[in-house]
């Protein structure tokens, strides 16, 4: 299979190949014994930064991404200060000289390629649209990292957490709505995290299938009697002037609004437990009002 890598790609790896014979010398991954666990492990995204910052042994993780560092998509910010931040380039990931790099089935492609043909050895993770991909997340990097008994007892610990979270009885409607309409709808994580928090999606109802836009006039029809929303960002933005719309305040005076932390919500970590937390709490101030 042919693999089209821009031209700028290409001169790069011309100079990452006149280094690799002086970097390896200083220890391959090839070097490394096939049953040791990794020792020097570089995450490029977000997902599996915030996992491999709970797995990882002390000292065995030395990068994760910027993205870890924004407090607007990452959960983990504290704990990413102490961490060099990388950009995801191949250069850059490579002269750390990593054993592991640990990546997104979506990330920087051209970087993934160049990094597994210089020899180094990356482990894609797919993002989770179900509880149960959640867990297997966990296993998938706690197993790349040689961490699979933490990494059990983190499974464990999350799926006690949201046993105990699930909400029984009656559904409320409910809805996810973002800037430009966009909102989840069946078959994705989010809900998943309505249906056990006792919500059903009106986005899932109204023939939604995965992310997509939600027209306001059928959120408007849906009368939701939760709507979630997300932070705003900084400054004023166009795609965000749907959320002060006057139909949609309409809706939200009448409904019961939670405002959830992004971050909380964006990865299959046991931060997600915050995200079903609050809808729990949400569902029954709502059941209590009701």
């Amino acid at each position: 299979m042919s693999v089209s890598v821009p031209s700028s790609d290409l001169i790069r790896a011309a100079v990452l190949v006149l280094w690799a014979g002086a970097a390896m010398a200083d220890g391959p991954a090839s070097d490394v014994p096939a049953q040791a666990p990794p020792s020097r492990v570089v995450s490029i995204n977000l997902c599996t930064d915030q996992l491999a910052m709970l797995l990882a042994a002390p000292g065995q993780l030395i990068s994760v991404s910027h993205l870890a560092s924004d407090p607007l998509s990452s959960s983990m910010v504290e704990q990413a200060a102490g961490y060099v931040q990388n950009r995801g380039g191949a250069e850059q990931v490579y002269l750390m000289h990593p054993d592991l790099v640990l990546a997104g089935t979506y990330t920087a492609t051209a970087t993934v390629e160049l990094l597994t043909g210089l020899g180094v050895k990356v482990v894609q993770v797919p993002p989770a649209d179900t509880l149960a991909q959640v867990v297997g997340q966990m296993r998938v990097v706690g197993s790349a990292l040689g961490r699979d008994a933490e990494a059990e007892a983190m499974v464990t610990r999350f799926q006690s957490d949201l046993a105990a979270l699930a909400v029984p009885g009656d559904k409320a409607p409910a809805a996810m709505y973002y800037p430009n309409g966009y909102t989840a709808g069946a078959g994705t994580l989010s809900d998943e995290i309505l249906t056990l928090t006792g919500f059903h999606n009106v986005a899932g109802e109204a023939g939604l299938t995965g992310g997509g836009i939600l027209p306001l006039e059928r959120l408007v029809m849906a009368a939701p009697k939760m709507i979630v929303t997300s932070t705003p960002y900084p400054g004023q933005s166009r795609s965000e002037e749907i959320l002060t719309h006057p139909a949609l305040r309409a809706v939200r005076d009448k409904a019961a609004r939670a405002r959830m932390s992004d971050a909380d919500w964006v990865c299959g970590t046991p931060y997600l437990l915050n995200a079903v937390r609050g809808m729990a709490d949400a569902r029954r101030a709502l059941e209590a009002a009701e």
